[in-house]
């Protein structure tokens, strides 16, 4: 199994999850034109995805799943409460798929665990991808870790986990106040140091890739984020990779 992302932020999210069989892009933030230049910086022809898969109905995730599953007849996988809060968003595709928030399903020989986070959306999901020996969690959007969070990522052989911001830098960033308590709250982002923690009372025996994400371009930083969790990790800090919004981060293979 290997995993890719074609960027990471506020203006765009979508990470590939491959195994030999299935290739599953998770949401789609970016046009359609710059969605296949991004799948093709990384060697791979919208027409060989299996499926996308949404994590919940804000733009910078759906903006755009739907044209891109409406060109190359892709179905679509989503929660139902993303479904109904968005209908018109995801009108014209084909097979679009309903999910619980804790439902396991399979997408080719890939095997997909929903799980739910707290953020400001109806019903957002994340997701673990495992291929039968070994498992990718996948944490993003979410404004405080819980015990069923840290129970599905714990023994994971690669994380991409949420570092939004650094608190400091949100407090005294130029942010209106509101927006500051949203993003800091418990239906926000997850900080770097909130992350940090959220990995420390994990399983990390196994780990092999660890990926921070969704970093924001205002207030934080990826030496700000690779030190956190390096700190945990007690590992050199080139060891720890960052997705970026432009470049999201090439191929990685857990073996």
């Amino acid at each position: 199994m290997k995993f890719a992302s074609l960027g990471s932020g506020s203006e765009g999210n979508a990470l590939l999850v491959c195994t030999e069989k299935t290739q599953v892009l998770l949401d789609c933030g970016f046009g359609l034109k710059d969605t296949v230049r991004r799948l093709a910086r990384l060697g791979v022809d919208p027409e060989q995805l299996s499926a996308v898969i949404v994590t919940h109905e804000h733009g910078d995730h759906i903006g755009g799943v739907a044209r891109l599953a409406r060109k190359y007849n892709l179905p679509v996988w989503l929660s139902y409460g993303t479904l109904r809060n968005q209908p018109k968003s995801f009108s014209g595709i084909a097979s679009v798929h309903e999910i619980a928030a804790n439902q396991l399903f399979s997408i080719g020989d890939l095997e997909i665990q929903a799980y739910p986070v707290p953020h400001d959306a109806a019903e957002p999901v994340q997701f673990i991808f495992g291929d039968g020996a070994r498992r990718l969690g996948v944490l993003t959007d979410a404004g405080c870790s819980t015990p069923h969070i840290e129970a599905m990522l714990s023994g994971c052989h690669a994380l991409v986990l949420e570092c939004n911001h650094d608190s400091a830098m949100l407090m005294n960033g130029d942010y209106p106040y509101s927006l500051k308590q949203r993003v800091g709250g418990r239906y926000g982002h997850l900080s770097n140091s909130e992350s940090a923690g959220l990995l420390a009372r994990l399983n990390v025996s196994s780990l092999q890739h660890l990926v921070a994400a969704h970093l924001s371009s205002s207030n934080n930083t990826p030496e700000l984020a690779i030190k956190a969790l390096s700190q945990v990790m007690n590992c050199a800090q080139n060891w720890v990779g960052v997705a970026t919004q432009q470049a999201g981060f090439d191929w990685r293979e857990i073996v």
